[in-house]
C-alpha cells in the first residue's frame, strides 16, 4: 500500500531561500506541495518583505504550476489583524487536507520557535527543509543546482544599493563582505528568482527605479513580456 503524501503550503517570499525549499520539497517523495504561502501589502500588493511587485510574485506560482495563498496586510499590521488573518489561512488549510506549512529558514533558532509556537495546536506541523545547512556550502549548492537570482533589496546597514540588480552567482559571493552571510539569512539581502528547477519557463525582468524605506534599498523590476 502506498504511503499517502503530507500535502503541504510552503511560505513564499519569492526569494532563493524559500524556492530551494521549494525543490527540496519537491525531491522528497513524502511531500505533495500543493501551494505558496504569501503576506503582501494590502495598499500595493507587493510582498511584504520584499516588496517584490505582485505580477513578479504571480509568475512565478504560474512557472511553478502552483496557486498562490494570498494574505493582505495593512501597514503597519496590528497583531490582533495579523492573528486573525493566518488564522483564517490555517482554517483554509485544515479544511484542505494540509498537514504541513514548510519554510525557508537556515540557521535563526527564534524566527523557527516564532514559527512552531505559531501552528502549535492547529494540526499543522511547521518543516525546515534546508534548517542547519551551511550556507556557503547551500549558496554554492542553489547556483550550481539551476536557481537564478538577481538582488532586489538590501539592509544598507549592512550592504550599499550598489549591489541592488546584481546576479546571485558566484562572483557575488566571492565579493560579499566577510561578515555578511552568503544567503543572507540575516536579512542583509533579498533576491527574486527568475529560474530554478521545477519552473516552466524563466521570468524575464526589467529594472526599474530604486527606493529607500526604513534603511532597506529596494530595486522595483517589471517583467518583459
Amino acid at each position: 500500500m502506498l504511503r499517502k503524501r503530507a500535502r503541504t503550503i510552503l511560505a513564499w517570499s519569492g526569494g532563493k531561500d524559500s524556492a530551494w525549499a521549494g525543490v527540496a520539497l519537491a525531491r522528497d517523495p513524502a511531500v505533495e506541495l500543493v501551494g505558496l504561502l504569501t503576506t503582501t501589502r494590502e495598499d500595493d500588493a507587493r510582498v511584504v518583505m520584499h516588496r517584490t511587485p505582485h505580477a513578479a510574485l504571480q509568475a512565478q506560482a504560474d512557472a511553478l504550476g502552483l496557486p498562490l495563498w494570498e494574505v493582505a496586510l495593512p501597514d503597519p499590521c496590528p497583531n490582533a489583524i495579523y492573528e486573525a488573518r493566518m488564522s483564517a489561512v490555517i482554517a483554509r488549510a485544515r479544511a484542505e487536507q494540509v498537514e504541513a506549512i514548510a519554510f525557508g529558514d537556515l540557521f535563526l533558532a527564534d524566527i523557527r520557535a516564532y514559527r512552531e509556537d505559531m501552528l502549535r495546536g492547529t494540526g499543522l506541523r511547521a518543516v525546515f527543509p534546508l534548517w542547519g545547512e551551511d550556507t556557503a556550502a547551500l549558496a554554492q549548492a542553489m547556483i550550481a543546482g539551476g536557481l537564478r537570482a538577481t538582488v532586489v533589496a538590501v539592509d544598507l546597514a549592512r550592504l550599499s544599493a550598489a549591489w541592488l540588480g546584481r546576479s546571485f552567482d558566484r562572483d557575488l559571493l566571492a565579493a560579499l563582505p566577510p561578515d555578511v552571510d552568503p544567503c543572507g539569512e540575516r536579512g542583509e539581502f533579498h533576491t527574486l528568482v527568475t529560474d530554478l528547477p521545477g519552473f516552466a519557463r524563466p521570468l524575464a525582468l526589467r529594472p526599474g527605479a530604486v527606493f529607500e524605506r526604513d534603511g532597506h534599498a529596494y530595486l522595483d523590476v517589471q517583467l518583459d513580456a
